[in-house]
């Protein structure tokens, strides 16, 4: 009787041994990580991660399902670039999407292993991101927002709108390389047409209610440069300020018009947004980044606020609305 409850008790002994590994077998693989650096806030990017969850979604990629995302957001303050990029780095994420140029640049200098998927950044090859549109190389690809002299392009549209444009008054984020490689195409641009131009250099958000102080009056106009970080987050700002000074603004995309801005001219960013999740399938899929070439926009959008319009008491030419893609009224 002894020995077979010796038996008894060492058979269910040695099958508590096995329960843990027999639970550590049943317990599901880690998901893998899509890190997420947003360059403003959760809310000013609502639009643009409604479309990347969306598209990630039909790609069979299900957040908190088959997939994990990360989401951190930098609210428009530069200098916390590198901190967040480096968060990102240490919950060993699998890829991580961003968008500008300031961000990509933080992300690379914090890793050459992580792939890194830009939604959105200027022009990648001459602010030195990737090597050449076709063959990226290193471990960064996605979407750039270039497009034949897109600067130029704009402001031809502000001097339809405005025929007397004689001084045009330039505000960007100049930490941004792209921004200051854009406020020289259009300096150029402005060269050629004869129009004068005033640039006020943002380094961080309160230098923006400065500049406006400094403007007030000596321009006609407002082309507000791109930038994901400090222009976007602080872009009802910019645009509100600039409406009760009675200054038409010409934006790079829509989502940068809300506020009272009056014109956008450029590349859908939802879109990009979404068409970066293909990006992310391939490599969570094994495709090397190196090897995914950089997509360019190859539609882009005019799109008018006729409230704005009305504010500023502008009349705006039927040459230019027949041509808008969407007008807000």
């Amino acid at each position: 009787m002894f020995d077979l409850r010796r038996r008894e008790f060492i058979t269910l002994l040695g099958g508590a041994a096995a329960w843990p590994l027999a639970a550590r077998a049943q317990q599901p693989a880690k998901l893998p990580t899509i890190g997420f650096l947003g360059p403003n806030t959760r809310s000013a990017a609502a639009e643009w991660i409604e479309a990347f969850e969306l598209r990630l979604r039909e790609l069979g990629w299900i957040p908190g399902r088959t997939v994990t995302i990360e989401y951190r957001w930098v609210e428009g303050r530069d200098e916390r670039f590198a901190d967040v990029a480096a968060e990102l780095v240490r919950l060993k994420s699998d890829v991580i999407v961003t968008s500008g140029t300031p961000a990509v640049i933080a992300l690379q200098r914090a890793t050459a292993a992580i792939p890194i998927v830009f939604a959105t950044a200027g022009d990648p090859v001459t602010t030195g991101l990737v090597a050449s549109l076709a063959r990226p190389g290193g471990n960064t690809t996605g979407l750039a927002t270039v497009g034949d002299d897109l600067a130029g392009n704009r402001l031809e549209l502000l001097r339809e709108v405005i025929p007397h444009l004689g001084r045009l008054a330039i505000m960007g984020n100049v930490t941004n390389n792209f921004t200051v490689l854009e406020m020289t195409q259009l300096r150029a641009a402005a060269t050629m047409l004869g129009v004068d131009v005033v640039t006020s250099e943002i380094r961080r958000p309160q230098d923006i209610a400065e500049a406006f102080k400094t403007l007030n009056g000596r321009a006609d106009a407002l082309y507000v440069c791109t930038d994901a970080a400090i222009i976007h987050t602080n872009r009802i700002q910019i645009n509100s300020t600039a409406l009760g000074q009675r200054l038409p603004t010409m934006q790079g995309s829509r989502t940068y018009i809300e506020g009272g801005g009056l014109m956008s001219y450029g590349p859908s960013f939802p879109n990009m947004f979404r068409r970066s999740a293909d990006f992310v399938d391939k490599i969570l899929r094994g495709a090397s980044p190196s090897e995914i070439p950089v997509e360019q926009p190859t539609k882009f959008e005019l799109v008018i606020d006729l409230t704005s319009a009305r504010a500023l008491g502008l009349t705006i030419p039927a040459s230019v609305l027949v041509r808008a893609d969407e007008v807000i009224e």
